[in-house]
């Protein structure tokens, strides 16, 4: 604003405090010696007082003991560490009615009219936040909950059947035997894919440079191979989950194992925003290949469970963009794009 002329400013103050009216934000502008400058009609609505009644008072006058105290530790804080934004969770307190919980952000500022430097603050009502991370919190309680009764109570009965068939194959020498074992196999798998939904997630926590082709290799030593080949040409560095990249590619890897047939070939090679994983087994039908990524498909009853549905979430969690089409021998090829590429 420019202080020489008065008309401009009157104008310019105006036009600010129409702006500042208009938010869903309560504002207030505090002077040098403490004392309240200005408020908006949102922090006047908050507050259940007129918005006349703030101008002068001391900054601390209308919260309590505790909010002052956050606010000063703070204000202190971010001038010892050279901050220009002070950031303070706390308990909004109306004159009439129930406290909420409010985010104030505020920092220096110059109010000019020869004013040493005072600051201004936004706060925000965030009950609707605390909300969803208290839903969220009681959510991943439940979750925990959930994966200590699939440990407990479905691996128990799972081992006490794989000990009593290891105890079958030693007396009768049936083809039945190894249907049995596949599907304590398969019931293995899912047990592990749920675990991995409940307690682990697939969050992305933190991205480095990984080498695709290293990554590969690594995971293909996880994997129950048998007559398979992996071709990793794969030479790109990208950026990602290192933990998160190898839970995706073991579950493309495992997938393709299991669908493929017993010497199926998988390629995991470059593209020019990504990567992809592809195998010459019998692919997937054009069909069905929007409910691939779903909890419940599997084309086959021996299939990887929960796996495609992890391996969705992953790339997702990246913002990476996932697509199945046709490899170049047949078979299916998973496309990853906008991939950060080094």
């Amino acid at each position: 604003m420019d202080d020489r002329n008065p008309d401009r400013r009157a104008r310019d103050l105006s036009r600010y405090e129409t702006i500042l009216g208009s938010l869903d934000d309560a504002v207030y502008a505090i002077r040098s010696d403490g004392t309240v400058a200005y408020v908006n009609e949102r922090y006047a609505e908050m507050k259940g007082v007129d918005r006349d009644k703030f101008l002068g008072t001391g900054t601390y006058d209308w919260g309590s003991e505790e909010t002052a105290r956050l606010a000063r530790r703070e204000h202190t804080e971010m001038w010892e560490a050279a901050h220009n934004t002070g950031v303070v969770e706390y308990e909004f307190e109306p004159i009439d009615g129930e406290p909420f919980p409010a985010e104030m952000r505020f920092g220096p500022t110059d109010l000019g009219d020869g004013e040493e430097l005072g600051r201004v603050g936004v706060i925000r009502d965030i009950s609707e936040r605390k909300y969803r991370e208290r839903e969220l919190q009681r959510q991943n309680e439940r979750l925990d909950e959930f994966a200590s009764i699939v440990s407990h109570d479905l691996r128990n009965p799972l081992d006490v059947a794989q000990g009593y068939l290891g105890l079958a194959r030693e007396e009768h020498d049936s083809p039945h035997l190894e249907a049995v074992a596949k599907a304590h196999d398969r019931m293995g798998t899912l047990i592990d894919d749920l675990l991995t939904l409940a307690r682990e997630g697939v969050d992305v926590e933190s991205l480095e440079p990984v080498a695709l082709g290293a990554v590969t290799e690594e995971c293909w030593q996880g994997v129950e191979t048998a007559d398979t080949t992996l071709r990793a040409e794969a030479t790109a560095t990208i950026r990602a989950d290192r933990s998160r990249l190898k839970q995706l590619l073991e579950n493309l890897l495992r997938n393709a194992v299991s669908h493929g047939g017993p010497a199926v070939t998988i390629t995991v090679g470059d593209l020019d925003s990504g990567f992809y994983v592809a195998d010459n087994g019998p692919g997937i039908p054009e069909d069905e290949r929007n409910e691939v990524f779903g909890r419940d498909h599997t084309a086959n009853p021996e299939g990887a469970g929960l796996g495609l549905a992890i391996v969705e979430r992953v790339a997702e969690a990246h913002g990476w963009a996932v697509g199945v089409t046709d490899g170049p021998d047949g078979g299916a090829r998973f496309e990853f794009t906008g991939v950060d590429v080094e």
